[in-house]
């Protein structure tokens, strides 16, 4: 059974995760209305994977005897200066994200619910592979991609599954 410091905490979670998957929603059609077609499909496949963070939440607050709140979410920003401030906007949230995790964890230990922390660890885990992953976009686009964005457009999704490692 979850306690309700818990529970509350891991509510708050699925808005932050339902919230990141609009945002990458926003940010992908912000994308693809520039013909940026590579970028948008990162981004819809984040929007994706977001979900899924939420729906994880979701479940795992109903098994253990909770209720999961499925909350409305804000509006996320609609444009963008560039890729690369998109993509600074990516990390930031991402960084954010990572904290908000780290500050369920720390509750969790604080509470002696060795279960969520078990659960959370994939959480852990997965935001180290964000955090790199925007960061590896963000060096990609710094070192000269940006000046060619046709290219690095063809060749995001790379990025994505760890083929393109030159």
């Amino acid at each position: 059974m979850l306690k309700k410091k818990v529970e509350d905490i891991c509510n708050r979670q699925v808005e932050r995760e339902g919230y990141s998957s609009n945002l990458y929603l926003a940010m992908a059609s912000w994308a693809e209305t520039k013909g940026l077609a590579g970028i948008a499909a990162w981004l819809y496949a984040q929007a994706e994977e977001e979900k899924m963070h939420m729906l994880k939440f979701i479940k795992y607050i109903n098994e253990r005897g909770g209720t999961a709140v499925i909350p409305a979410f804000k509006k996320p920003p609609v444009d963008y200066k560039s890729v690369e401030d998109m993509f600074r906007e990516v990390l930031k949230h991402e960084q954010f994200v990572t904290s908000s995790i780290h500050e369920i964890v720390e509750l969790t230990l604080a509470e002696k619910d060795y279960s969520t922390n078990n659960f959370l660890q994939w959480f852990v885990a997965e935001q180290t592979e964000e955090e790199a992953s925007a960061q590896e976009i963000l060096d990609k686009l710094s070192l000269g991609a940006k000046n060619n964005l046709y290219h690095f457009d063809r060749s995001i999704m790379k990025l994505r599954s760890g083929e393109d490692k030159d």
